[in-house]
């Protein structure tokens, strides 16, 4: 149902009304991320704001969220199923990072908490009798170190869970409002730096308390029967908004077949299938023809696949509808069981949400490109470029995902050293860097001449140089450097990426203990170009 400014929805509210509670709810989920920012010790959060919040229902269904990390929120609903399954009450607060329960891979933990507020019972007083779940502040953020093998939790040759850190089922860390100090203290005592992993803990914790703050403001400004109506009001609003976009997809059935480069323990090329189906106003996604779970960490949770799914889905329609449960419903993602993308326990899977998960950004874009030729780029960088070095004495874990090229688009050129598909960070400036941690940048540049040629060029990779002042472990979850990103429509592909330690070419994925005065470079990939290079002329503006 379309509204014009005089027609009340479905739900019985005014045009204006649901705009103006659309904008309050999005901008709960967007205070809860600068709660979480401003009040996180370690650089991963503060400073690149490896992190996402959300707000759902007490259904569990997304209301609204922050633009933050697509990889995390997507695959978000998958925890509050989780943590709903568990009888939360008012006060509770969950925490949990098990992928195989809700969780994408173990250094992202997600903190739940049910949203409560107390409202009268007729005679003035706010008794917990009347203290009803309307909904659940959910806060994910990377957390530098979870324990595991190697300092970071990312070690590239882990071929099962358990060396890859603590694994939280959904536990309670608050409970009915008083905190269990013996579950904080089970967690930071399996944790390097415990003292950043509490701090960090605290601004989720925070972040969830102001949720359910501004959700009794909303409730006090509008009226509480308001404010839960125009939850459903809002996801309708999408869903009508998504389906249209879908509906004028050509229908059809659209296949295409990717590659990773080995999972850490082979160098063997991994494949990913897809077969996506555009039918009326829905898109059914299936990975059947994808390769088996792996040995090594590159398997990902089926929540990490539907989340890339989503993000895909929102890049070729219009992405200003609102981001909720409503863009998702017409939307279904399966994917075989035991297979790289729904991996049985206790299958490694670090690499999974930060690797896979680009890889099956770039698979669904490609069978997409035949229904929306003009809304798909050429293929970015394609990788997180994932460098972690953490002190062999625990004292300090440094994470960082490296920018490279955007894939030139249909009218412009790529974007030259951003975060593309499956991450959005920011970098670590180079000043908060060299003060937090022993630890001393060289070289941090454009690579020339990296982006794909075309009418519209592919965006340039970038080239970091880190010297490691103290004795140290290096990992490095890396793609790209084997398969380049594409060009499309005539245009040339990207140059592929480069990991070397002193100068020395390292394996796409590695984990390597180095003296102090190690310098670690990771040359990240250029992105594909777009149209005949012959055509470019002096067109082709950057961004």
């Amino acid at each position: 149902m379309t509204t014009d400014s005089t027609t009340e929805t479905d739900d019985g509210i005014d045009p204006v009304t649901l705009e103006v509670l659309r904008n309050q709810l999005e901008s709960v989920a967007e205070e809860m991320g600068q709660t979480l920012i401003r009040g996180a010790y370690s650089p991963n959060i503060k400073e690149r704001r490896d992190c996402s919040t959300a707000l759902f229902d007490a259904e569990g269904r997304m209301i609204a969220q922050a633009e933050h990390i697509p990889v995390h929120l997507g695959a978000m609903p998958a925890a509050v199923d989780a943590v709903r399954e568990r009888d939360p009450k008012p006060g509770d607060v969950f925490v949990l990072n098990d992928p195989f329960t809700g969780g994408t891979h173990l250094p992202d933990v997600t903190m739940v908490s049910p949203i409560a507020p107390g409202h009268d019972d007729g005679d003035g007083r706010e008794g917990d009798e009347n203290r009803e779940i309307v909904g659940y502040a959910v806060s994910r953020a990377h957390h530098a170190d979870v324990g595991g093998m190697t300092p970071g939790s990312m070690p590239a040759g882990a071929q099962e869970i358990y060396q890859e850190g603590l694994r939280l089922p959904p536990t309670r860390l608050v409970e009915g409002g008083e905190p269990r100090d013996e579950v904080r203290s089970l967690v930071l005592a399996n944790v390097r730096n415990a003292r950043e992993r509490r701090a960090d803990l605290r601004a989720q914790q925070a972040a969830n308390e102001r949720a359910e703050e501004r959700l009794a403001t909303l409730f006090a400004d509008h009226g509480r029967e308001t404010v839960l109506s125009g939850f459903d009001a809002v996801i309708d609003y999408s869903r009508e908004r998504i389906t249209e976009e879908i509906a004028a997809l050509p229908d059809g059935t659209y296949e295409a077949t990717d590659v990773l480069e080995g999972d850490g323990v082979t160098d063997e090329d991994i494949e990913i299938s897809v077969t996506v189906t555009v039918a009326g106003e829905t898109i059914d996604v299936d990975f059947a023809g994808t390769a088996p779970q792996v040995a090594g960490n590159l398997n990902a949770p089926i929540a990490v696949a539907t989340s890339a799914v989503y993000f895909v889905v929102r890049c070729i329609t219009d992405p200003e509808i609102p981001p909720n449960h409503g863009c998702y419903d017409p939307v279904s993602v399966s994917a075989p069981e035991g297979s790289l993308l729904n991996p049985n326990p206790p299958a490694a899977v670090v690499g999974g949400n930060v690797e896979t998960s680009q890889r099956v950004t770039d698979v669904v874009f490609t069978a997409l490109a035949r229904a929306a030729p003009d809304r798909v780029p050429a293929q970015g960088q394609g990788t997180m470029n994932n460098l972690t070095i953490g002190g062999r004495d625990s004292s300090f874990t440094y994470y960082e995902t490296i920018g490279g090229g955007f894939g030139a688009r249909a009218d412009r050129d790529g974007m030259d050293g951003v975060q593309v598909g499956m991450t959005n960070t920011l970098n670590t400036p180079i000043e908060s860097l060299e003060t937090e941690y022993p630890l001393r940048v060289e070289r941090y540049a454009l690579r020339d001449g990296s982006g794909g040629p075309g009418r519209f060029r592919g965006g340039l990779g970038l080239e970091r140089s880190v010297t490691v002042e103290t004795d140290a472990t290096v990992s490095l979850l890396t793609e790209r450097r084997r398969h380049a990103p594409t060009g499309v429509a005539g245009g040339g592909d990207g140059a592929t990426g480069e990991n070397l330690i002193d100068g020395e070419p390292v394996p796409a994925k590695t984990t390597v203990d180095v003296p102090a005065g190690t310098t670690v470079t990771v040359k990240t990939p250029g992105g594909g170009g777009h149209g005949d290079p012959d055509e470019r002329g002096d067109g082709g503006a950057d961004d």
